[in-house]
């Protein structure tokens, strides 16, 4: 559950940012409802024309480490990423630790 933690937050935390907000929750559900939220805020703001698709240049300016894995989640080249490949993405990702 730790590792999940860990995947959902680098993702969603570029390596300049970080939460400023208070503690985490106590329980590990609560984390990753956390965790998810961020990420679907943080992909409603790189999304500038939203539109509800990510492209390569939005990463690169509003999630860097989604930008650094853009072509392992874009699996149809369609040359953007949503919200829901990104979360298949982290779910993959957490399935094989």
């Amino acid at each position: 559950m730790k590792k999940m933690i860990a995947i959902l937050i680098l993702c969603i935390v570029s390596a300049g940012a970080s939460a400023q907000s208070a503690a985490p929750p106590a329980g590990n559900s609560a984390r990753v409802e956390r965790a998810m939220q961020q990420l679907q805020t943080r992909f409603a703001t790189a999304n500038m024309t939203h539109d509800g698709k990510l492209t390569r240049d939005q990463a690169a300016a509003g999630m860097p480490m989604v930008a650094s894995r853009f072509d392992e989640i874009d699996t149809q080249r369609a040359g953007y990423v949503t919200l829901p490949q990104i979360e298949q993405y982290l779910s993959q990702k957490m399935m094989a630790r």
